[in-house]
């Protein structure tokens, strides 16, 4: 039963639904009416002309770098591409406001697929990323995003593959880390390398945590979190959330 067909079912039956990016509810989803939120979620549509319709997955995001606006550090995001979510953020946060900056690190090519491990190969990761870039998915230029986000003032974008470039990111302490490479390593060596900065109450968004088809992502960020003794919880988004709180 397909969620579109779902959703017309329960529409008869007098019940709201929310059926979008994997995730089908009958819960309460009256944040799409919230004006504040669609004007973030529009400019996060702006970003690459497309609506992929991550509605919630944007909500969480929006509630999580509002907690983080009010901590100490700067925010950084590791997997940008076109800029869907942090343009979002940014326009949600009033962000030429702020006294922080936002370090946006990408290839800005495409996903690095010599970065995935062989498991991941085997587990099929390399073609959904081609998949990604034959639809235009995957932003293929940096000159592209940069025209996007030069609105906002204290931006730095950070061109390359990580780990490479985590140590172009300067910033003494980190308040909101947004994590979305779609690759178990570079996302390991992300958190690990920033997690000695995150802020007390800092928020850290896992966005392939939990999402269908990233076993292999969630298995090494389980193993990363027993190490370092944080939890994370998994989210029907299919994101995953930590609140660094020692």
């Amino acid at each position: 039963m397909t969620a579109k067909f779902l959703g017309s079912i329960l529409r008869l039956l007098g019940r709201d639904v929310y059926a979008q990016d994997g995730l089908i509810t009958v819960h309460n989803h009256d944040f799409m009416e919230d004006q504040a939120f669609q004007t973030a979620y529009q400019r996060g549509v702006k970003s690459g002309n497309v609506d992929y319709h991550f509605e919630w997955r944007v909500h969480v995001a929006l509630w999580a770098a509002s907690i983080a606006k009010s901590l100490r550090g700067d925010f950084v995001e590791c997997g940008v591409n076109k800029g869907f979510l942090s343009s979002a953020i940014m326009q949600h946060l009033g962000w030429n406001a702020l006294d922080k900056t936002f370090y946006l690190l990408d290839t800005f090519a495409g996903p690095a697929e010599e970065l995935l491990s062989a498991a991941e190969r085997k587990a099929g990761y390399a073609e959904r990323s081609k998949r990604g870039s034959d639809i235009g998915f995957y932003a293929q230029t940096v000159k592209d995003v940069r025209e996007n986000f030069k609105e906002w003032n204290r931006v730095r974008i950070v061109q390359g593959t990580i780990p490479e470039t985590l140590n172009l990111v300067d910033a003494e302490s980190i308040s909101f880390l947004h994590i979305d490479l779609n690759c178990s390593q570079p996302e390991i060596a992300a958190l690990d390398h920033f997690w000695p900065r995150i802020t007390l109450g800092g928020v850290i968004l896992l966005d392939d945590y939990a999402y269908v088809g990233f076993r292999l992502s969630k298995e090494a960020m389980d193993a990363l979190a027993a190490k370092r003794s944080f939890k994370i919880l998994s989210l029907p988004t299919g994101q995953g959330l930590i609140v660094k709180t020692a």
